[in-house]
């Protein structure tokens, strides 16, 4: 059984309700609309704007948890969470779909990405090593993906070790690869532990992220990511500790300093 320490630094021991107004924009948690990614119709939440990026709301096992069917576009099949968060972002990026593909690409440049911890009342690192894997099987690590092997259809695999689970194997999928869109999807493929505690089956974190050009330099940015209902009830109430986790990746894609004051749930 873990000791109380460990359990704090595991769930961040923080209430739904620490969610408030962020530096450019909203974090908030409630159950009456549910995550509506850009799939044909209006997006919630809705896209802010650039000044007010990011807007942030999460959603725990209470809200529909069991019952939540995702929306058919992500490609989702179990229903339910126990954690879902959204991020949905307007971002300017001059370099066009390429160049936001050589950064999804760039496994190793997240390495050392960091996030507000809860617990610790501090900036610190959230990725510690991560690097691309040439297969699914074993760890033959290979060089960063480059936007040409990132094709619409294909699966690549890598590795990383966050500060809380250790180390993961991961796949992602290019779902949309296109000019003016670009959809990718990952998840973990084998049994996350917590010392030695199993706490995610595999595919027990997804994350689907939407990119749409809207102008010659900006981007729209809509993410979720999910826990699965079948996560370990230790992973429970961290609903704080993973909208900065979430903030922390869209910072990176977006080429936002990660560590940039305020955090988004202090």
């Amino acid at each position: 059984m873990l000791n109380k320490a460990r359990y704090r630094r595991l769930s961040g021991i923080v209430p739904l309700i620490v969610f408030a107004a962020i530096l450019c924009g909203e974090v908030s948690s409630r159950a009456d609309t549910l995550p509506q990614p850009p799939c044909g119709s209006a997006t919630f939440p809705p896209y802010p704007d650039l000044e007010n990026s990011p807007a942030v709301r999460a959603w725990d096992r209470a809200e529909s948890g069991r019952d939540w069917v995702p929306p058919t576009c992500t490609g989702w099949a179990d229903s339910g969470f126990t954690t879902l968060v959204v991020t949905a972002a307007r971002f300017r990026h001059a370099s066009g779909a390429e160049g936001l593909l050589r950064r999804i690409g760039a496994i190793s440049g997240l390495a050392g990405i960091r996030y507000w911890s809860i617990s610790h009342k501090r900036w610190q690192p959230l990725i510690l090593s991560a690097y691309a894997l040439s297969e699914a099987a074993g760890d033959r690590r290979r060089e960063d993906f480059s936007p040409g092997e990132m094709a619409e259809g294909r699966s690549l695999y890598f590795q990383q070790e966050d500060n809380l689970s250790g180390k993961a194997m991961y796949r992602m999928r290019i779902r949309e690869a296109s000019p003016e869109r670009l959809v990718f999807e990952t998840e973990n493929i084998g049994v996350m532990r917590y010392v030695l505690m199993p706490i995610f089956p595999p595919g027990g974190i997804q994350t689907i992220t939407f990119l749409d050009r809207e102008s010659q330099d900006v981007w729209r940015y809509y993410s979720i990511m999910r826990t699965s209902r079948n996560a370990s009830l230790l992973t429970v109430g961290n609903e704080a500790s993973s909208i900065n986790r979430a903030v922390a990746y869209y910072r990176h894609l977006a080429g936002i300093p990660t560590d940039r004051e305020p955090p988004a749930a202090p």
